[in-house]
Order: structure tokens, then C-alpha cells, then sequence
């Protein structure tokens, strides 16, 4: 498997984990996109990024006071800074023994683990392994942009695997799924009609 090394984990659950990465990490995450982390040989676990956090601490709040900043101070902040740049990710599903399976995994990583962002091939492997499972974790989430999340997803799928027709099969499961919650589709369509 190939991907990007965005970072390492620093706490986990079973329905989701959070990771950090230095700031000059951060140009390769971005919202919706899938991540793993690899356990041990054949077990892996798959997320989307929910969610991207820069923390402050003491010398951003003195610097944000002072009447100018110089590039100098900005780089070397942004540079050297200790607070690392965390990513909430929702599990969707895990991989073991070769086979992708969107259920939640049987166990969580372990603080420390490698997070990777997946290759455009693992992306097209994930999404075509079952009939849009994993929706199902992305729609009962709870503090999660849920619309926004599925909208960026989608417009990574459609542009890193070029396949149309999941993206108009992902847009009917939606509407299936939400068809009793009409906020939450309108929601989910608003946002969808931006990037479809």
C-alpha cells in the first residue's frame, strides 16, 4: 500500500481517532479525505477526516497582541511550533486479511500509530467494496459537518477516481438513506449541489 504520512495517532475509539502532524505537514490533509492506519500485516483502519484543528498556545497569544509581526516571527512560528496541527477522523471501516469491510473495526489504533492519507488507488478500492456502507457511519455522526464532510468526499472520489457513476450511485444512496429526514437531506444536497 502507498499513501502520504500525514501524521501520528494520539487518542482512538472504535468509531473514530484523532492524529497530529507539524504544520508544514498540513498542505497534504484536507477535509473528507480517507486516511489509514495500518496495524499489523492485513488489519487496517479507514477514516475520513471530520474535521482539521490548529490550537493556539501562550507565544500565538502574545504575538497576535503585538502591532506587527514580522515574516521572520510568523515563519518561525509556523516553522517550529510545537502544538502539532490535529485531525479528528471518523472510522469507516477497516481492511483484514486483504478484504475491506465498512463495519467498525474490531479494535482501534494505538497512540503513536502512523496516519496515512490514502493513494488515489486505495480510494477506488475503498469506495467500490460494498454498496456505500460506510454512509452509514458518516450520517450518525454527532458535532460533524455532516454535509460538508460528504461533499468533499464525494468531489475527492470523483476527482482522483474519474468514476461518474459512483458519484451518481453515492447521490441516490443519500437520498435513499435520508428520505425520512428532510433536513438532513437538504442539508446533504445543498452541499453536494456544490461539488456534483
Amino acid at each position: 500500500m502507498t499513501g502520504i504520512q500525514i501524521g501520528h495517532l494520539l487518542r482512538a475509539g472504535t468509531t473514530g481517532f484523532v492524529a497530529g502532524c507539524p504544520v508544514s505537514q498540513l498542505e497534504a490533509p484536507a477535509l473528507g479525505a480517507l486516511v489509514r492506519a495500518p496495524l499489523s500485516d492485513g488489519y487496517a483502519v479507514y477514516g475520513l477526516i471530520t474535521d482539521i484543528h490548529i490550537s493556539d498556545d501562550g507565544l500565538v497569544r502574545q504575538l497576535v497582541t503585538a502591532d506587527h509581526i514580522t515574516p521572520e516571527v510568523m515563519h518561525d512560528n509556523r516553522e517550529r511550533r510545537i502544538v502539532p496541527v490535529e485531525m479528528s477522523v471518523l472510522t469507516v471501516g477497516y481492511e483484514l486479511d486483504g478484504k475491506i469491510h465498512h463495519l467498525l473495526p474490531p479494535r482501534p489504533p494505538l497512540s503513536l500509530d502512523v496516519i496515512y492519507l490514502c493513494s488515489d488507488a486505495e480510494l477506488a478500492r475503498f469506495v467500490a467494496a460494498g454498496r456505500f456502507g460506510y454512509f452509514r457511519h458518516i450520517l450518525r455522526a454527532e458535532d460533524v459537518p455532516i454535509g460538508e464532510v460528504l461533499a468533499a468526499h464525494i468531489l475527492q472520489v470523483k476527482q482522483k477516481t474519474k468514476n461518474e457513476a459512483w458519484v451518481e450511485e453515492a447521490t441516490r444512496e443519500l437520498i435513499t438513506l435520508l428520505r425520512d429526514d428532510y433536513p438532513a437531506l437538504m442539508s446533504v444536497l445543498g452541499a453536494l449541489g456544490e461539488v456534483v
